[in-house]
């Protein structure tokens, strides 16, 4: 399907409105955007799309799988078990990582033991963070040359789709405004939206995905949800959108319950979810231990939210064919 979004001109170019307003009003757009895919068969109060939720299409050794991880570790809590049946498959996969999670005050404190945020220290933090990625992508059967790391900033993803698409965005965390990381595939390139978008592009060009795995945009994290509409402009634009499916990490307080490692139980379906059609992809158990595996790698992320990250070493993940909930038309007015 094919999404016309509207312009970023309607999008109110404010710094003082904040992430979460902002976000508020881009999700507002999708969701108008997206009423045209309501058909006309709405039963008490419930809709149905004109293209129905299907969850994860058939996989098999023509499969080329991209997934959209906005940080290092959100790959392999979202997708770990489809990115390895599509392997055993024969299939190909890329994962691009779009910050290299150099934002995290968090792992400043208890790591560093820093109360001031000192770019050094940050740039330091996102090598370790990548490093943590490529181990976890090799136990997932990832090859080197289908590992593309952006670098763009971390908490900055939407500032770059709104008030910075063209003017450079200065990341407080690692000083800098244009990608740092000399061993990524945009090194250099100044932190602007414009940018963002290229080199997304250039990726789906060299893989040529057949399946996209996206932050939904119902995501609770502005990182999140701004790879979500990212995916959705881009996809829209090429006319690729019926690739891309969506999940959803930070799904709401306490969610995933229970937090920690329950290998045995399913992953419920988050509050933030609700309205998107969500359907289980099921793990074989050898799939759910590499999750598990590939999430020990992640030793940084690890020692800050263990019982967050081991919560989605689980029997399922879930995923949807829609972004965000279609909206509900009025129903029409009773005859007397």
């Amino acid at each position: 399907m094919t999404i016309v979004l509207p312009s970023r001109a309607v999008v109110p170019a404010r710094r003082r409105a904040g992430f979460v307003p902002r976000c508020a009003g881009l999700i507002s757009l999708l969701a108008a955007a997206l009423a045209p895919l309501v058909t006309a068969g709405a039963v008490a109060g419930t809709v149905a799309a004109a293209a129905p939720v299907t969850g994860i299409p058939a996989i098999d050794a023509h499969t080329s799988l991209l997934v959209v991880s906005p940080h290092p570790d959100d790959e392999t809590l979202c997708c770990a078990g489809v990115i390895r049946r599509v392997v055993a498959a024969g299939g190909r996969v890329s994962i691009v990582w779009l910050t290299s999670g150099d934002g995290s005050e968090l792992d400043l404190f208890l790591i560093e033991r820093a109360l001031r945020i000192h770019p050094d220290k940050m740039r330091d933090l996102a090598r370790k963070r990548m490093r943590e990625a490529r181990a976890a992508a090799a136990i997932l059967g990832v090859p080197p040359g289908r590992q593309f790391f952006l670098g763009y900033p971390d908490g900055g993803l939407m500032a770059l789709i709104t008030d910075h698409f063209t003017t450079p965005y200065y990341s407080k965390f690692n000083g800098a405004v244009s990608v740092p990381y000399a061993d990524t595939f945009a090194a250099g390139h100044a932190y602007t939206g414009e940018n963002l978008e290229r080199d997304f592009e250039r990726v789906l060009d060299r893989v040529h995905p057949t399946l996209v795995l996206a932050p939904s945009p119902q995501d609770a994290h502005p990182d999140h949800r701004a790879g979500g509409i990212l995916t959705l402009q881009v996809l829209s634009r090429r006319r690729e959108l019926a690739a891309a499916r969506f999940w959803i990490v930070h799904g709401g307080r306490t969610w995933p319950r229970p937090w920690g490692l329950h290998m045995n139980l399913p992953l419920s379906e988050p509050p933030r979810g609700r309205g998107l059609g969500l359907t289980a992809f099921d793990l074989e158990p050898p799939e759910e231990a590499d999750k598990l595996a590939a999430v020990r790698q992640y030793n940084t992320q690890l020692r800050v939210m263990s019982s967050f990250l081991l919560s989605f070493v689980r029997r399922n993940e879930l995923y949807s064919s829609l972004p965000v909930p279609l909206p509900v038309p009025p129903r029409s007015a009773s005859r007397h």
